[in-house]
This record gives C-alpha cells, sequence and structure tokens, in this order.
C-alpha cells in the first residue's frame, strides 16, 4: 500500500472545508434510507440469528396461527448496520411448538433456515438474517420474505381477526449507492480512463454539492484513511468477500473512520468536498480488482457498478 504516492489521476486546483458536524446532523436521514449507521462511526452491527436444529424428535405443534409479525427494514444491504429481521408471535392449541423459519426468494426457493423449538403461544420470536445462504455465500440481490412454518408442517395462516398486515417481505442488495442526494456522473474528462497529462484517469467522478453524505458502497475494512496533496481527504474500504478495493477521494474533511476499523455497508464515511487537486465538489471513486488498491490489483471502470447501484438505492 502506498497512502503518500503521487496520485495522478485528478485534474484543477480548488479546496474547501465544510464541517464534518454535518454529517453527523444528517447521518439518520441515510440510516432511513440506506439501513446505515445512526452516527458517523456507528456501533458494531449485532450478529445474525444462529440457525438452531430441528427437534430431535418427531417435531410437535398445535393448531397454529400468526397472531403478529413484522419484518424490518423494507431494504437492507449484505454486510450492513441493519440486518433483515422478523418480529413474531404464534397462536396454538398447544403449549410447546417447534417451528421453522425460512429466507425464500422470489421464486420460493429456501436460502436459509432457522429453527425454534418448544416456542409458546404469544411469546415474541425474533429473527435476524445475515444475508448469507446455507452454503455461507453472500445472497443474490433481489426480492426476499420470511416464511414461518410448523416443523416438517405447513405455512402458517394469519388469524382471521388479525388487524395487522403480515407482509413479510423485504429486498436485499450487495452493495449501496455511495452518495446521499443530488449527484451528476461527470463525463469527458471526469470517465474512467480519460486521458491526462502522461496518465489516464484511474476512477469515475460524480458531483454533487459539498456537504452532501457519503456511504460506503460495501462495507469491510479501513485499508487506509488520510490526506494526500491529490485525493485531498480520502478513505480506502478492502470489500468483505468481493475480491474489491474501494477508494473515495475529495472528502470535504477526515473520514471519521480510522485506518483498520470495520465498517458496514451504508455507513456514514464522510461528506463530499474538493479538497485536494480537484475542480467543484465531487466524489472521485474507484473500484480495485484483488489483491487491492496499489497492492498488485488494477483499477477498473466504476460507472457501470455505480449505475447499477443508484437504480435501486
Amino acid at each position: 500500500m502506498a497512502p503518500n504516492r503521487p496520485r495522478p489521476w485528478l485534474a484543477g486546483v480548488s479546496s474547501t472545508f465544510a464541517a464534518i458536524a454535518l454529517l453527523l446532523c444528517l447521518a439518520s436521514s441515510a440510516a432511513a434510507t440506506t439501513g446505515g449507521a445512526p452516527t458517523a462511526a456507528g456501533a458494531p452491527a449485532p450478529s445474525g440469528s444462529p440457525t438452531g436444529t430441528p427437534a430431535s424428535e418427531a417435531p410437535s405443534a398445535g393448531a397454529l396461527s400468526i397472531v403478529s409479525a413484522q419484518t424490518t427494514p423494507r431494504k437492507s444491504f449484505f454486510y450492513g448496520v441493519r440486518y433483515p429481521s422478523v418480529r413474531f408471535s404464534i397462536g396454538s392449541s398447544q403449549q410447546q411448538n417447534d417451528l421453522q423459519i425460512d429466507v425464500v426468494n422470489s421464486a420460493g426457493e429456501v436460502v436459509r433456515s432457522f429453527y425454534r423449538n418448544d416456542v409458546e403461544p404469544n411469546v415474541e420470536v425474533k429473527i435476524r438474517w445475515d444475508g448469507t445462504t446455507s452454503e455461507g455465500r453472500p445472497a443474490r440481490n433481489g426480492r426476499y420474505s420470511f416464511r414461518i412454518e410448523a416443523q416438517g408442517g405447513t405455512e402458517l395462516a394469519a388469524r382471521a381477526s388479525s388487524s395487522q398486515s403480515l407482509s413479510l417481505g423485504f429486498a436485499l442488495y450487495g452493495y449501496a449507492f455511495p452518495i446521499l442526494g443530488a449527484h451528476e456522473f461527470g463525463m469527458g474528462a471526469g470517465r474512467f480512463g480519460a486521458a491526462r497529462s502522461g496518465h489516464t484517469h484511474e476512477g469515475q467522478d460524480t458531483m454533487a454539492a459539498c456537504g452532501t453524505p457519503l456511504i460506503a458502497a460495501r462495507g469491510g475494512t479501513v485499508q487506509y484513511s488520510g490526506y494526500q496533496y491529490a485525493a485531498g481527504n480520502y478513505i480506502v474500504i478492502d470489500g468483505k468477500g468481493t475480491g474489491f478495493d474501494f477508494m473515495y477521494a475529495h472528502l470535504a474533511e477526515p473520514s471519521p473512520l480510522k485506518t483498520g476499523e470495520a465498517v458496514r455497508t451504508g455507513q456514514p464515511i464522510g461528506i463530499v468536498g474538493d479538497t485536494g487537486d480537484a475542480v467543484g465538489c465531487h466524489l472521485h471513486f474507484e473500484i480495485w480488482t484483488a489483491p487491492g488498491w496499489y497492492e498488485g490489483g488494477s483499477p477498473i471502470d466504476p460507472l457501470p457498478y455505480l449505475e447499477k447501484w443508484d437504480a435501486y438505492s
């Protein structure tokens, strides 16, 4: 890694500084939009729920119904701060019931199962899914739903008298668009591969007002956070489970995250600025292949990725 290496991919000269307090004030809106952290650094996300095991003997359940159930949030990100979760309680004709809670995709295929034994009626159960499949791989982008049923039985129905709408669906995505606000993709000199004096542009510039919140497109580990004369304030994140490193440059102030810290998808990392060798307020964003940023990897065009993330974020 070469944090102080001259970076030959940005053009123009301008600098301005904005208060990092704006990031803290806007972090709550970031959380509402993306499932991101409620503060700049945030707290470690709770782990996913244990899978549990099926009943050791023949599973048993009475005549079952769902009394209440709620899924939150409706949009989640892999390795995000807020995992998809369901809270529910059942009605039953017997005191102890063996349940299976499946995560199913839009095709009805089960991607993960959880088992809870001896569940009593009208006692709340919570399941938190970390976004991984039964094989331990990140689940694909898409629509999912929690399905609650008796072990070895059929899916539970809501009580006819229930006043709640029992919609247990949600969306899960692997990446979040990094700018929380109005933006415009730079063309011409702002594009990846654009000719510069003696080199080419290694990232994608996206214009946004100074002070616009920035979030991690993918969580992982902060590989470097600091200042460089061309990049200005910047941060590099080693994306969890991706083989990619993600670099964000020209932040208005140093990121509140430090080298070596864990960061979650959708977590605030700073605000848009024009520090370093930059013209106008914008985010300079790079994606590097394995083994990583200035560690033998290569930069690739971020725009197709950014456009995809922008469409659903």
